[in-house]
């Protein structure tokens, strides 16, 4: 059985779910990881044996505006809830981090042994909560993985992120498709000037800092065998194309393409 928890925030929508929501061995409920006695309780009636850990805040430009927000959820959330699988014993849990954690580089490509260096507050956010889940295996040895894909973009993702905001130009960037994350860590799409069509350009207000490019050695996947399977343009294709018959599966689509968009949910957040 999957059990998918979820608040419903801003940038989720039911319809994304539509094509599993009926099926046997699969389970919604909503809820939040901010809230230490519903989750606890979840673990206890579920009977939960593995963790993948997605939930976050997640819109980089928010993140400067709402870096408290970022914060409670991000951190404080993820320590509420590996906290919680610890407590009910799980056999692994899976934290999904960012590569960002790593900050911009030019030059030098980043593996596991790199330093962190978080550049923004979201990124900042998802480090620290990477502290708190390795220091359950450091003290309890608590089963606990974390991965740090590049940026994923495809269909059913909030039209907040970058594919969707604006074309790629005269920056190299790493994006791996989403249906290709699930066997991956790193992605292998170094897009340039020389080998990227630009499908969407438009201009938005520059962020107080901005990463050029997160660099990823992908060298251990490769030798075991992996490969992507949707090429770069096969990838924006499809995802266009997903677009056009489905962007308004979110009630305030309009806002994500606003340079700082949606803001009106932190507003309620009641952060202690």
């Amino acid at each position: 059985l999957i059990i998918n928890l979820d608040k419903l925030d801003y940038c989720a929508s039911l319809k994304n779910l539509e094509t599993v929501s009926e099926k046997e061995n699969y389970k919604f409920i909503q809820g939040d990881i901010c809230e230490p006695h519903f989750i606890k309780q979840l673990f206890e009636t579920e009977k939960i044996d593995i963790v993948l850990h997605f939930a976050a805040q997640t819109h980089v430009d928010l993140s400067f505006w709402h870096a408290l927000e970022f914060t409670y959820v991000n951190v404080y959330g993820t320590n509420v809830l590996v906290a919680a699988a610890h407590e009910a014993n799980v056999e692994k849990f899976v934290y999904v981090s960012t590569d960002e954690v790593y900050g911009g580089s030019t030059d030098q490509e980043f593996d596991e042994s790199s330093p962190k260096c978080p550049t923004n507050p979201y990124a900042s956010s998802k480090a620290a909560a990477e502290c708190f889940v390795q220091s359950y295996w450091e003290r309890y040895q608590f089963p606990v993985v974390i991965t740090r894909s590049s940026n994923v973009y495809g269909p059913h993702q909030y039209p907040e992120k970058v594919i969707l905001q604006f074309g790629i130009l005269y920056i190299q960037y790493y994006e791996a498709y989403a249906a290709d994350v699930q066997n991956n860590l790193s992605s292998v799409y170094p897009i340039n000037e020389r080998s990227l069509i630009v499908f969407l350009v438009c201009f938005i207000f520059h962020r107080p800092t901005n990463d050029l490019r997160y660099p990823m050695n992908s060298e251990k996947m490769h030798s075991l065998g992996w490969r992507p399977k949707v090429p770069w343009k096969e990838g924006i294709k499809k995802t266009i194309e997903w677009y056009k018959e489905n962007f308004h599966n979110w009630k305030n689509a309009e806002k994500a393409l606003e340079p700082f968009p949606v803001t009106e949910p932190f507003a309620q957040l009641n952060v202690p």
